[in-house]
C-alpha cells in the first residue's frame, strides 16, 4: 500500500499517492473518457449527499449518499487521476490559472427582486 502523504501535504503529494493507490488497486487505467465520466458520477453522488445534508426530497429508493466530505474525497481523487494521466502538475497548473484570474475585472451582478 502507498504511504499516505503527512499532514499538511502537497496536492503533488496527494498525486503520487493516487498514482501508486490506483496501481496498486488495480484501478489504473489509460483510459482519459472513463476516468472523466467516473469523475462526473462522482460529482452527482456529491450533489445528492448535498441535497440530502440540505433536506431537499430525494427519491427513497435511489442510494443516497450521507457524507459531503466523502464524496467530495472521492471528487478530488478522479480529478487528481485525470491530471496524471495528462501528466499535469496540479499545483502548477493552479498557480498559473489564479494569475490568469487576477488580471480580470470581476463585476458583482446586483439582486434583482
Amino acid at each position: 500500500m502507498p504511504e499516505f502523504p503527512n499532514t499538511p501535504a502537497t496536492l503533488a503529494n496527494w498525486q503520487e499517492y493516487i498514482k501508486q493507490m490506483k496501481l496498486e488497486r488495480g484501478f489504473n487505467t489509460d483510459d482519459k473518457i472513463k476516468e472523466c465520466f467516473l469523475l462526473v458520477e462522482e460529482v452527482g453522488e456529491l450533489f445528492k449527499a448535498i441535497r440530502k445534508s440540505e433536506g431537499w426530497r430525494i427519491d427513497s429508493n435511489a442510494k443516497a449518499q450521507d457524507n459531503v466530505a466523502h464524496e467530495l474525497a472521492d471528487c478530488l481523487i478522479f480529478l487528481l487521476s485525470i491530471a496524471n494521466q495528462h501528466d499535469i502538475d496540479v499545483e502548477t497548473a493552479l498557480r498559473e490559472k489564479e494569475e490568469i484570474n487576477n488580471t480580470r475585472t470581476w463585476v458583482k451582478k446586483e439582486k434583482t427582486a
